[in-house]
């Protein structure tokens, strides 16, 4: 029997918050700063192969392999950089420092128009709030600057869960802080099987955030689908199959 939800649990990325350019035009800003002149287009190819690859070798920021999320991205950088022709190594340990901690704060990152709103009448309704992301350790510092911290009461990341969604055991983790039974925690996130169809498999109210409408092909009952958080409240306090 599922009682009346207590808690909600975020995604955070392309849920709550984006990349405010593309990775390939924020790499071009930092490589116009030591002198690089690189085509956009080359340098989000370069970096999404690289990272596809790295992502396969050294899963969730290689914590299996003894790896840290700052080596991890570091590492990634220089590849992409790499493979767009760059070989000084001066430079590319110049640019991986600076991208990793450009992205620390919120000068690259933007917050949705609904997501504090949301989060507000959230904790207005007196529900508890937490964060399940596949992040690194910069997450924390990333929403205190984007002014969403003070809305939840933990944060779990897939490099302190030492796993990541799809894996449940990240759930599990996340329901043990909550205290409570699956059935009375809610998940909002943008992925259909990292966020939706893991959380439900646990018990927990997912929500899949589909703001482009581009997922109408997912058999996916309508009342379980969100095109803006703002119809969330409304449907926490629904009787939801």
């Amino acid at each position: 029997m599922r009682g009346p939800v207590r808690w909600v649990l975020w995604d955070v990325k392309d849920t709550l918050l984006k990349v405010r350019r593309s990775v390939g035009e924020q790499y071009c800003v930092e490589a116009e700063r030591v002198g690089l002149k690189l085509p956009v287009a080359d340098v989000e190819t370069a970096f999404r192969q690289a990272y596809r690859q790295r992502s396969q070798l050294f899963h969730n920021y290689g914590r299996a392999q003894g790896m840290c999320s700052q080596r991890w991205w570091t590492g990634l950088v220089k590849d992409t950089f790499v493979q767009c022709g760059v070989n000084d190594s001066a430079v590319l340990d110049r640019l991986a420092s600076n991208l990793y901690h450009n992205f620390c704060g919120a000068e690259n990152w933007e917050v949705f128009s609904d997501s504090n709103g949301t989060l507000k009448i959230c904790s207005a309704l007196g529900l508890k709030q937490g964060v399940v992301s596949n992040f690194d350790k910069r997450l924390e510092n990333i929403l205190k600057e984007c002014g969403l911290l003070t809305h939840f009461s933990f944060l779990l990341t897939s490099e302190e869960a030492g796993v990541a969604k799809p894996d449940p055991d990240i759930f599990s983790q996340a329901l043990v802080r909550c205290g409570i039974p699956a059935s009375s925690v809610a998940h909002v996130g943008d992925h259909y099987v990292n966020d939706y169809l893991t959380s439900r498999s646990m018990g927990i109210q997912g929500f899949l955030l589909d703001r482009q409408n581009s997922l109408g092909h997912l058999d996916i009952p309508p009342q379980h689908r969100l095109q803006s958080l703002e119809e969330l409240p409304a449907r926490l306090q629904q009787e939801i199959d």
